[in-house]
């Protein structure tokens, strides 16, 4: 077992007593790191940026009681693979980090099952449940409005507050070597930046966070995502329009009232112009839902995720 190995383990062992952790082989060289626990319906977990799987520490147990849950890395995150990158990004598109987590569900034996994500992996959830609508039952979405609306409404209000969004999509290698210079201080300003300030964040989770960025390669990998999500993710979310094609699944979003979204976006709205069937509302926090407001999302989203 490497070092790096030992000490991810290590922190899994705190934050995720009890669970399994495991490494799947998606396909394409990637493979995708995961902890797993409980017994009932699979419920996967995607996490957002700049984190990794450790933001679902507070909530993972208590849920484990209803479900066979699975929270995993995404795609160039945490200690997953962080493929080779092409001038057109789609290998950090939310298309293939979509794929990625549809591979890992499935060779954890779950050809169907529900979601709950956050952030940058509420996204690959909503392309998932698009490009996949057979392998998701329910979802829930935290703190965002689809990408989609959220690029075409930027105001100057968002576009200050969500400064990452403009400054991570910058050619590289800019914005990489700014972060690679010290990756703790960035996740200090973006993360402490927010409602709760750093106080919500389990040290043990975070120094895992500052782990994973200081790998190689993590901070491009990080901007390679948004670079995606600013051409060829719009770029889907466009065809979906054009098409008419929508979600049909049950989908709750939740959204903190302190956060940007709320103040931004009207997110029921938005995503009622692309899934049929949608509730939520406000939770009393800011953006970081699962580690500031941990009892308060599972009072909202478990009866949503146990509804037949």
């Amino acid at each position: 077992m490497s070092v790096v190995t030992e000490v991810a383990a290590a922190a899994d062992a705190v934050l995720f007593p009890g669970f399994a952790r495991r490494r799947i082989e998606v396909g394409a060289g990637v493979s995708i790191p995961c902890v797993s626990g409980g017994d009932g319906p699979p419920l996967l977990l995607l996490h957002g940026h700049p984190q990794t799987h450790a933001i679902w520490h507070k909530v993972a147990a208590r849920l484990a009681r209803h479900f066979t849950v699975v929270a995993s890395d995404l795609r160039g995150y945490g200690d997953a693979s962080r493929p080779a990158t092409t001038a057109d990004h789609v290998r950090y598109s939310k298309r293939e980090m979509a794929a990625d987590q549809v591979a890992l569900m499935r060779a954890l034996g779950h050809d169907r099952f529900s979601v709950l994500a956050h952030d940058r992996g509420a996204r690959v959830a909503h392309r998932l449940a698009a490009d996949h609508p057979q392998a998701v039952s329910r979802m829930v979405l935290l703190d965002i409005a689809p990408t989609l609306a959220m690029y075409e409404q930027t105001t100057e209000t968002f576009a200050r507050a969500y400064w990452h969004w403009f400054f991570l999509i910058q050619r590289a290698p800019l914005p990489e070597r700014l972060i690679e210079a010290d990756p703790t201080a960035y996740l200090r300003d973006v993360m402490g930046s927010r409602h709760a300030g750093l106080a919500a964040f389990d040290p043990t989770a975070f120094a895992e966070y500052a782990r994973c960025l200081s790998q190689p390669g993590a901070a491009h990998s990080l901007c390679e995502d948004y670079r995606a999500a600013a051409t060829i993710d719009l770029e889907h979310d466009r065809a979906d329009r054009a098409a008419g094609r929508r979600l049909a699944m049950p989908l709750q979003v939740l959204w903190g009232q302190s956060g940007i979204v709320q103040r931004c976006f009207r997110p029921l709205d938005e995503w009622r112009r692309v899934a049929d069937d949608v509730r939520g509302g406000t939770l009393p926090c800011g953006h970081y839902i699962p580690e500031e407001a941990p009892a308060e999302l599972l009072a909202a989203a478990l009866p949503f995720l146990l509804a037949d």
